[in-house]
């Protein structure tokens, strides 16, 4: 990780809503609904689901995930019609790394 990476992801988590995303996919079986097509977490949690766990306008909710995709906070899967995202721990973890 260098400085301008690390700097991008400060400023995309620089923001309460994206920070509490993080938290609900560390624990996504805790915090949403059983994903009915998939029957598991695997590929992460359905968009819809964040959004609507969220309170947002759908196109505040797609901007901030489009954000922390683009910072590799985030692993987008698309199964069939739906887009799943889950955390990208490798970079987390760099990014603690880096910061410490």
């Amino acid at each position: 990780m260098n400085l301008k990476e690390a700097t991008e992801i400060s400023k995309c988590l620089s923001n309460q809503t994206r920070i509490q995303i993080m938290e609900w996919l560390k624990k996504p079986e805790s915090n949403f609904p059983p994903q009915e097509a998939l029957g598991h977490f695997d590929y992460g949690v359905c968009v819809s689901f964040i959004h609507k766990k969220a309170g947002l306008s759908q196109s505040t909710i797609s901007a901030y995930l489009t954000s922390m995709q683009k910072c590799d906070l985030l692993i987008l899967t698309r199964h069939g019609k739906w887009s799943y995202l889950k955390r990208n721990e490798r970079t987390i973890q760099e990014y603690i790394q880096f910061i410490s």
